[in-house]
This record gives structure tokens, C-alpha cells and sequence, in this order.
């Protein structure tokens, strides 16, 4: 599908033409996009923002929104490291024209980079652990291709407050957005889901659903003699929020890094039994043959939507 290409505002004060040039601007199949480069903070380091809209985006009308990390995984595969993307504007806007979810914006968070891991690592968990499995997870944890997951100590305390208290009262101020929590959404997957569901605990006043695919319950890339999905279970026992309140959508598949999230994720709903989660608050899917991927979570986003955001 031909791309529209992104619609500079003045108003909303996202772009200036120099920055245009300089950066891969993400382009929408459908709705629009606008686009911050190094949106500022004091807790962590400045980043890109993708913000997306509706076709019919209105000042008439107000809009829930769902915040997303790895934002630049989202929109537009001919700009990501491995050519894919989530589909978020299509997928998005679809659910929206069949009326299958509330009118919204989708607020694309850019990761950091090589910060990515402990921005995204939740925090309090992964302090109550032994100081020195702490150090070694960070000085010894590392990719296939010997890079190390982290970059330094974890910082998603900070993150989550540049989310919460820079990042929304931007968008709050700049959209027409409903500001209330049961219109305020958060998700990701893999890390990302370990951090949106680690947001929704947090801040349960902000946020009043999270979306978590895929979630990366090892922290690392083994379950062998691995002390943190112990502490983020004892952690959600005693910080999930009201099931009154709010929803909370997992999923799974059993490919690539995948393969490993089966005996965890049936721990981590344990928890949710525990904690009164049923199913009208509360989903876990598990879909045989998916792997650890964009294209995996493209197919999976709108049932994700559905639950979380349902009209």
C-alpha cells in the first residue's frame, strides 16, 4: 500500500524542516504521523517520538492513547534494522473504521539504543536481587554476538518517569486526548512487555491497561539458575493493580527466543488468578508456530487491541 508521506503541523511544534532532513521520518499507510527528533528529557537521554493519528483526526473530539516502545519498529519497514514493522497505522486504523476499538492516537516511544536494556529492565525487581547476581547480569549478560545487554545499571525508573511525567503532559497538551487512565494505554513486546507491564504497576493511576507481547520473563537468554523471574513474580504480587480497573493482555508463541516464555508466562498467570484477574480483565494467549518477531506481533496486535481497547 503507497505510503502517505508525514504532514508537518506548525501548530503541534513536532518538526522544523532542518530536522526532516537530517532523519528517516517514518511514513503512515494510513492516518498521519508526526514527528519529534530528540524530544528532550531530564531523566534519560532524549530520543525520537512517532506520534500517529486517525484519518479523521478532529479538535471536535477527544482520543485515548497507547504508548508504545521501540517506536521505530511500528510504521514503516523500509526504515528498520530488519525490514519489518508492527503495521500499528493499518492495523490501527482498521479496528478504528470497523469500530472494534475507541477512537485513539498511538504515541511510538524510539528506544535508546544500547540503552534499550536497562531502560526496560524493571527496576525494583531487579534491585531486591543479590548485589552481586546484579553485577554480573549486567557485566556478564550478552547477546549471540558477544555484545553485552547492558549498558550500564538499570534506569527504568527514570524512564518510566520521563514517560509519565514529560512525554504525557506533551502530548496531553499538544492532542486532543482524553487524559484520564481508563483512556490511557501503554505496550510493547519482548522487553517491552516486561516494561509495560512493570508501567501499569507502577503507575496504575496513569495507565488502566498495558499490552504485553512476547514478554522477555528471563531478562537474559536463559531460565537456567536465573534469580529474576522469581523476583518479578514476588514483585507483581504485591504491585499489580486493581482487576477492577484495569486490563491486562499477554501472548506467546513457541519459535526462536519465544520458545523459552512457555513455563514462565504460566507462572506469571498464577499470579494474576492471585491477584483476582479473570477474563474479563485478563488475557493470555498462546499461538503455536509464532516466533520472537515484528511480523509475529503484526498479526497478533489487533486481538491485543481488541481486548485492551474495546469500543
Amino acid at each position: 500500500m503507497e505510503k502517505n508521506y508525514v504532514k508537518l503541523i506548525l501548530i503541534f511544534l513536532f518538526l522544523t524542516p532542518s530536522m526532516a532532513k537530517s532523519q528517516q521520518v517514518p511514513l503512515a499507510g494510513k492516518g498521519q504521523i508526526f514527528f519529534s527528533q530528540k524530544f528532550k528529557s531530564k531523566f534519560v537521554a532524549e530520543r525520537d517520538i512517532a506520534v500517529w493519528v486517525p484519518n479523521d483526526y478532529s479538535k471536535k473530539k477527544r482520543y485515548a492513547v497507547l504508548y508504545m516502545h521501540d517506536g521505530q519498529m511500528l510504521f514503516d519497514s523500509t526504515i528498520t534494522w530488519n525490514h519489518q514493522e508492527w503495521g500499528v497505522d493499518e492495523r490501527v486504523q482498521e479496528l478504528i473504521d470497523q469500530k472494534k476499538i475507541i477512537d485513539c492516537i498511538v504515541v511510538g516511544i524510539y528506544n535508546g539504543g544500547t540503552e534499550r536494556h536497562r531502560e526496560f529492565c524493571p527496576q525494583k525487581p531487579f534491585e531486591s536481587l543479590p548485589v552481586q547476581y546484579q553485577d554480573s547480569l549486567i557485566h556478564l549478560s550478552k547477546r549471540q554476538n558477544g555484545n553485552n545487554i547492558f549498558s550500564g545499571k538499570v534506569i527504568s525508573d527514570e524512564y518510566l518517569k520521563f514517560i509519565v511525567k514529560e512525554l504525557k503532559p506533551h502530548i496531553d497538551k499538544q492532542f486532543n486526548t482524553h487524559k484520564d487512565k481508563s483512556h490511557t494505554f501503554i505496550g510493547g513486546s519482548s522487553m517491552g512487555g516486561l516494561i509495560s507491564i512493570y508501567a501499569i504497576c507502577e503507575y496504575p493511576e496513569i495507565f488502566g491497561g498495558a499490552i504485553c507481547m512476547s514478554t522477555h520473563w528471563p531478562l537474559s537468554f536463559t531460565t537456567v539458575n536465573n534469580l529474576f523471574p522469581e523476583a518479578m513474580f514476588d514483585y507483581l504480587k504485591q504491585k499489580l493493580p486493581s482487576s477492577r480497573n484495569h486490563k491486562i493482555y499477554f501472548d506467546y508463541g513457541d519459535q526462536t527466543l519465544d520458545a523459552i516464555y512457555g513455563e514462565l508466562q504460566k507462572q506469571a498467570d498464577a499470579v494474576m488468578i492471585e491477584r483476582g484477574y479473570r477474563i474479563e480483565n485478563w488475557k493470555t494467549n498462546f499461538f503455536k508456530g509464532d516466533d520472537h518477531s515484528e511480523r509475529s506481533w503484526k498479526k497478533r496486535l489487533p486481538i491485543a487491541l481488541e481486548f485492551i481497547m474495546k469500543e
